[in-house]
């Protein structure tokens, strides 16, 4: 590894930088040797290079289905993107408990739902609940956690009022269902609401789910976003340091002003 040029990365397939890549896709059309070079004139388009189809199928009457090898001769400067802090070093429940005893002294208040018309609380379940996810415990299993699991199908309104009623430090909320940017309406809302509340700088919000990225959480007004291959350790993580922080600040803003006096 040695060799790598992390100003220059391009994808891996059989050699270093070969770019030979690996997608798939399904086209709205019966499937034919036409089809197949319908899936290859696509890839083409897509700016990939020598576009082979190597697997396609019927999924039902008038739709295909694709797998297609081909080259990408696009690269991009890895060095560039190391610095834009996407990655944090995460910790684990027992230090993570150590960091809450040490530099806060006080459970942390999390309330989490599935709001508007999502259904689905896998996802806010897998982050607070006991069983947590994968072997990896939720936020309820932690002594520095007071965790408030709202379920599914929540309205902002109601989630905004238990946060406000347990004085929460911290605002989980999954979306799932994202069709026609159902999520992105809900999430929006949520910031609008607790800004008319007066509320919104007095927690720390948080948004998750399959089709939100950081980026998105932040340009939504949200203060992190976590996505596919999240946690609960990895939510903990950055609910205790952030608290950790504030509470620093905090008493820093406090002994300069006893100076002051």
């Amino acid at each position: 590894m040695n060799d790598v040029n992390l100003c220059d990365v391009k994808p891996y397939g059989d050699m270093l930088n070969d770019g030979l890549i690996q997608v798939s896709f399904t086209l709205p059309i019966e499937h034919s040797f036409a089809a197949n070079k319908a899936a290859e004139k696509i890839a083409e388009k897509m700016g990939l290079v020598s576009p082979e189809v190597i697997h396609s199928k019927e999924l039902t009457k008038g739709y295909s289905y694709f797998i297609i090898y081909a080259v990408c001769n696009h690269s991009i400067n890895f060095d560039e993107l190391k610095d834009q802090s996407f990655d944090i070093q995460y910790l684990d429940k027992t230090d993570i408990e150590d960091l809450i005893v040490q530099k806060i002294g006080r459970p942390l208040i999390v309330v989490g739902a599935s709001t508007g018309t999502d259904t689905h609380s896998v996802g806010i379940d897998a982050m607070l609940n006991l069983k947590g996810f994968d072997g990896e415990s939720g936020l309820e299993a932690y002594k520095g956690f007071l965790t408030y699991n709202l379920g599914s199908q929540v309205p902002n309104s109601v989630l905004i009022a238990k946060a406000l009623e347990v004085k929460a430090d911290a605002i989980m909320v999954s979306q799932t269902v994202t069709q026609q940017k159902l999520h992105i309406h809900n999430l929006t809302q949520l910031v609008d609401m607790l800004e008319a509340e007066g509320a919104r700088d007095d927690v720390l919000l948080i948004c998750g789910g399959s089709r939100v990225t950081n980026e998105l959480a932040k340009e939504l007004g949200y203060d992190a976003g976590f996505s596919r291959g999240c946690y609960p350790n990895h939510v903990a993580t950055y609910i205790a340091r952030e608290m950790a922080h504030k509470t620093e600040s905090i008493e820093i803003s406090s002994d300069m002003a006893v100076v002051g006096e």
